[in-house]
């Protein structure tokens, strides 16, 4: 059970969605982060009263300390002091709801001073996934996932000592706004349409993730991670719902699966009580009044993004930092502007072809591949 949190990522949706529960829950706030949003960073320390404020944009820290130089509240600046956020002592539990590869070094600091661990930052197991589960097993920390799918996937399991007896993962998959598109069809959508998403609210990166399908093909790298299993016990449907997260199947046929309305903070508050369950205000699903569940196959030839994501799996070493690198780029260029919807696949391929693969990388190994990924694209936008 958390007795107090740190928010790595606090003004974005999953941050802004914790701190909702934190509110609810009365849970006091130690740190929070964000890049450079100082008027809902300050209105965050004014009501949350933390001990720590970190701004990774310098200028913005500075202006920052002088608008809440009245408060009591520590204000650092730059991408290093995330790790003082993640390892303050005060805390016990580290929400770590950034986006990207930024959230990797202080997810791992998190781990190092045994924190529990809150993760929404997906990156960190797709990137360096058995570097992040060997340092949480030697240091005893707990990863609680906070994506919907992983958290289904981690209430089904709760009870199952041997994974032995797991068939397969099931991730469920909303399929985005061009569900049924074909490839084609799909190409002439702009950043307008990929932003519409059907059932879910979130930040404009993941939400163009969800149409590409790519935010489903890094579910399955970080579910290979969590449990440890290989490709072939990891599968995805498409369940436009958005009612049943995810499934496991296991070997003597039974399938379990965890259903709640699309709601976020259901998982925030799980993987802040776990592994108790408390009183959430929230309305609970309705199955009388809930459509009628369907599912189906996932097209990977007119979403690419999801074929080339379980190639990384195969792949294994470095291969997933290098796609987690240029789709990170690719999907920057998309929101900018720059690049069409299929440059996307294109460019995130064409830094798998142009990367080495390094097996058993180190963390040093991991950074050098997400960086020459990024330069690759930028080179072929």
């Amino acid at each position: 059970m958390t007795n107090m949190i740190s928010i790595l990522g606090s003004t974005g949706s999953i941050g802004r969605q914790s701190l909702e529960v934190a509110r609810q829950m009365r849970l006091p706030v130690a740190a929070l982060t964000a890049n450079k949003s100082v008027e809902r960073m300050e209105a965050q320390i004014r009501e949350f009263h933390p001990r720590l404020a970190v701004l990774t944009n310098e200028t913005a820290a500075r202006d920052l300390a002088v608008r809440v130089g009245d408060t009591e509240t520590k204000v650092l600046g730059g991408t290093a002091a995330l790790e003082d956020a993640a390892t303050i002592p005060e805390a016990d539990t580290v929400v770590t709801a950034v986006v990207g590869m930024v959230g990797l070094t202080p997810t791992l600091a998190a781990i190092g001073e045994k924190k529990r661990i809150a993760l929404a930052n997906k990156e960190t197991l797709v990137c360096a996934g058995e570097l992040v589960m060997d340092a949480a097993v030697r240091s005893g920390a707990e990863i609680v996932p906070v994506d919907s799918e992983h958290s289904a996937i981690f209430q089904c399991v709760q009870g199952c000592a041997d994974r032995g007896e797991i068939r397969r993962l099931i991730l469920t998959c909303s399929g985005g706004p061009f569900y049924g598109m074909s490839f084609d069809e799909v190409g002439k959508m702009t950043k307008a349409d990929a932003l519409k998403h059907p059932n879910w609210t979130m930040g404009p990166k993941i939400t163009v993730d969800c149409a590409t399908l790519m935010n489903k093909g890094l579910e399955v790298i970080e579910a290979m991670r969590l449990y440890r299993l290989p490709l072939k016990q990891v599968s995805v449907a498409i369940h436009r719902q958005s009612i049943v997260h995810s499934l496991v199947e296991y070997r003597d046929g039974a399938v379990l699966a965890q259903l709640g309305t699309p709601d976020m903070r259901l998982p925030i508050r799980y993987a802040m009580t776990y592994p108790h369950r408390g009183e959430n205000p929230a309305e609970p699903l309705d199955l009388m009044s809930c459509p009628p569940l369907t599912f189906a196959a996932p097209d990977r030839e007119a979403f690419p993004c999801l074929r080339l994501a379980e190639e990384a799996a195969a792949a294994g070493g470095t291969a997933c930092a290098v796609l987690n690198g240029a789709n990170e780029e690719a999907v920057r260029l998309f929101l900018a502007e720059r690049i069409r919807f299929h440059d996307i696949p294109r460019l995130v391929d064409r830094a798998r072809s142009a990367v080495g693969v390094v097996q058993n990388p180190s963390l040093e190994e991991i950074l050098t591949a997400d960086a020459q990924a990024r330069a690759v694209v930028l080179e072929g936008k």
